[in-house]
């Protein structure tokens, strides 16, 4: 009998992975719902993933476009033909294509969309399942492309606001590397006849001889230390170092902060919205979270609302929610309505964010110009400032 792959969930939302045989996917399948777990990926053991990643945005229209076909009474297999036909994206059309075989031979809708990892997240996979448990899989979709929408939206936003200072840093970095590169050196001679030289002249001659005379050393020691980060940003302890100690940093700690905690407030309340148990909701929320310490207080959350707790009180104790963000999912848990309050929640805390960027901006813009105003000047009082002594001499 083949071995199969499997990631699945117990009844506390637990994550469960492991190897098990079977005569076919269809009796692993009913298998793992007799032991009270629920499937998110089922593969055959050994056997490569399908496709490659796709936009954010891309994906967000096939759930709009799937959610309004069965919406216009179009049936599930003919949809997923009609996406799987698709010309704007190979890698998701085949994708979608798949998942359509896998309809007409018999699965479901959310365990064929657990053989894409790379293309259909575990929370997608999670909202599909509850959403043909529940016969109601048009809104689910809806609900999901809409989620997927405003992340995408809030990541642009994000990006597209700290775009002016990282070029305005890069153009000022390029300009100031020119000048120790090519017009530095041109003075070398004259100041070698000179019988002194001031301090800020010898650290800009200095910079220019290193980038100039070793930038062979340089570059090697540029790649050995990228790798070293690489390779140390891959260890989960020293990821979360580096994430709880900037949170520390003024300004830029609590933005991001923030940026992690609407991502979650909007995740876990699209998630129990559309019927995920509280428990398997917090685990897909803190595997998309994206921030470990974050991820860390979720595990803290899981463990005490297993033992009956409220999911406030972790949460406070994490140091990323502030007070008032606390009290309104206390208070969401008292009335039973967190999930809705989750998603309000949300938006509030992506407008603090674009207020918080466009502030930060108007701050960083002329600061970043000071500074590169400030290299320039140096590097002309360096270079100016032999001249005049030379000059008073004669």
């Amino acid at each position: 009998m083949p071995n199969f792959d499997y990631i699945a969930r117990d009844a506390s939302g637990k994550r469960v992975k492991a190897r098990a045989e079977a005569s076919s996917e269809a009796a692993l399948l009913a298998d793992l719902a007799a032991k009270g777990l629920a499937p998110i990926r089922v593969a055959t053991a050994g056997a490569a993933r399908a496709g490659g990643r796709v936009g954010v945005r891309p994906l967000s229209a096939s759930y709009r476009q799937l959610s309004e076909l069965l919406r216009s009474g179009v049936p599930l297999l003919r949809a997923l033909r009609l996406l799987g036909r698709g010309k704007s994206n190979p890698a998701l059309a085949k994708a979608w294509s798949e998942v359509a075989d896998a309809i007409a031979s018999g699965e479901r809708l959310a365990d064929a969309m657990g053989r894409h990892p790379r293309i259909f997240a575990p929370v997608h996979v999670a909202m599909v399942r509850a959403g043909e448990r529940g016969a109601f899989l048009e809104p689910v979709l809806a609900r999901l492309a809409t989620l997927l929408e405003q992340q995408a939206d809030l990541r642009g936003r994000v990006i597209g606001n700290l775009m002016y200072p990282l070029v305005l840093l890069l153009v000022g970095a390029g300009v100031v590397v020119a000048s120790l590169v090519f017009f530095v050196p041109k003075f070398q001679d004259f100041f070698d006849k000179l019988p002194s030289l001031p301090l800020a002249t010898r650290i800009l001659l200095g910079a220019s001889e290193a980038l100039t005379g070793h930038s062979v050393l340089l570059a090697i020691a540029s790649a050995a230390l990228t790798a070293g980060i690489v390779v140390l940003a891959r260890k989960p302890a020293v990821r979360f170092w580096c994430a709880e100690h900037f949170m520390r940093v003024p300004m830029l700690g609590p933005l991001f902060a923030s940026i992690a905690v609407a991502r979650f407030s909007r995740m876990l309340g699209t998630l129990l919205e559309n019927g995920i148990p509280m428990l398997q909701a917090i685990e897909i929320a803190r595997d998309s979270a994206g921030n470990p310490v974050l991820s860390r207080a979720l595990h803290s959350a899981s463990e005490a609302v297993r033992q009956g707790e409220q999911l406030s009180r972790p949460l406070a104790e994490s140091g990323l929610f502030s007070e008032d963000v606390i009290e309104i999912i206390a208070v969401g848990e008292s009335a039973n309505t967190l999930p809705s309050v989750l998603v309000r929640l949300a938006d509030t805390l992506e407008s603090r964010i674009d207020r918080t960027l466009s502030m930060l901006l108007r701050l960083m813009e002329p600061a970043m110009l000071l500074v590169i105003a400030g290299i320039v000047m140096f590097i002309f009082l360096a270079l100016v400032v032999p001249m005049m002594q030379l000059s008073s001499q004669l």
